[in-house]
This record gives C-alpha cells, structure tokens and sequence, in this order.
C-alpha cells in the first residue's frame, strides 16, 4: 500500500521557529519602543534647557541641574543614564542588523535609483545616526564632565551653557547636529507610530502633522539656546 493516500491532505509545512528579536518585525518593534524613550527623553531635556529663559534662568538652571544629580539619593541619574544606554544599544542594534538585512536581500544595487516611496530624512539615517552619537559624546564631555570646557565649573549650569556657545564653532556645532536631529526625529517619530499599528489613510495627515510638531518643538527648542547666546540674548 503507497504511502501516500490518494486525496490524503498534504502535511504542513515545517513552522519557523524564528524569535521574535531575530525577525524584521521585532527588530522595529525595539526600534520604536527604544525611540519612544529616547524621544521622551529629549522632550524633557529640552524642557529643561528652556529654562535659560526665565527671568530667573540662572538660579533655576542652577536648581535644575543640582536637582537631577541629588534625586533618589544621587542615584536617579544613574538609573536614567543606564536606561538611556540601554536604548541606545538596542536602537542602534535594530538598525544596523535590519540593514544587513535588507542588504542581504538585495546584494546587488538596482542600476539606478528611485525615491518614490523614502524620504530624504529616511535616506539620511544612515548619516544623522552616527552624527547624533558624535553629538552626544561631546554634549558629556562638554557640558557634563566639562573635559573639552575650559570654563566649566561644576554646577553652575547657566555659567557653563553662556561661556560653552559663546565659542562660535561650538554653537554651530550644536546647531548643525539639531538639524540632524529633526530629520532623525521626524522620520523616526513617523515611522514608530507607523510600527505600533497607527497607520491608516484617515489618521496619516494627522500621524504627520504630530511629528512635524514634535520634531520642530524638539529641535527648535534645543537650538534656541546657542543661537540666543551667539546673538547675546543670554549672556
């Protein structure tokens, strides 16, 4: 008797034991959960900073500053330090195993290029990321540790961000890797709602003015204070 009946149903097909980490859908899940943090993080940091224009500004950024390094005792600051670390290696992790990825399955380049479906913000992450991660390395530097500050002096924030941006490169510097930051921003803040299933013909006008807004609040924000300092505003 053949082994395989006539009209038998034919058996399934193995099933992928792929997890969830290794596939492309959970690679921009952590993508959009690790960017939600850090978006919530800058938002707050930039709130922050805003505080350079209060009529008070120096005393409160001075309070501002001691706050954030005496909250729990001294040791919220770490606690936020190694969340936002481990964000970061997550996102950047996601980023670059799903452009292997999507390199993987397409080897060879297409003989000419078309933009119909991207963005110049998502044709530039590949740029803006490691920009932001330059960035932020010599933000801890500069006005964390103060090792590449030649006045800083150790909480007196007001003090350090005035003298910091009154170096013209410096507050250029800052204000080039702000525009960076909107195109990451924009395209990420899009994308992640995108990702977390707010993706509809009806709410994307919306999903798009929400980023726009994010993104111009964000990085305006956090570009205002170097440009007031150049401009003597703060001083």
């Amino acid at each position: 008797m053949s082994a395989a009946r006539a009209g038998a149903a034919p058996e399934a097909a193995p099933i992928s034991r792929t997890g969830f980490l290794s596939s492309s859908v959970g690679k921009k899940v952590i993508m959009a959960v690790t960017g939600a943090v850090l978006c919530g993080y800058i938002l707050g940091h930039m709130t922050g900073n805003l505080q350079a224009f209060l009529p008070n500004a120096e005393e409160a950024l001075d309070h501002y500053g001691h706050f954030l390094h005496t909250m729990l005792h001294g040791t919220g600051i770490w606690i936020v330090r190694a969340v936002l670390l481990l964000c970061v290696g997550f996102h950047v992790w996601a980023f670059l195993t799903l452009t292997r990825q999507n390199m993987a399955a397409r080897p060879q380049g297409y003989r000419q290029t078309a933009h119909q479906e991207s963005t110049f913000a998502s044709r530039s992450m590949k740029c803006t990321g490691p920009l932001i991660l330059v960035f932020v390395v010599y933000h801890i530097l500069h006005l964390t540790t103060g090792s590449v500050h030649p006045q800083f002096v150790e909480g007196r924030v007001y003090h350090n961000i005035v003298t910091g941006f009154q170096v013209t490169w410096v507050a250029l510097f800052y204000v080039v890797a702000m525009a960076a930051l909107a195109f990451h921003v924009w395209h990420g803040f899009w994308s992640m709602l995108q990702t977390v299933g707010a993706s509809h013909p009806r709410y994307n006008p919306l999903r798009k003015t929400l980023a726009v807004l994010f993104t111009i609040a964000v990085c305006g924000g956090f570009a205002a204070v170097p440009l007031a300092v150049l401009a003597g505003v703060l001083r």
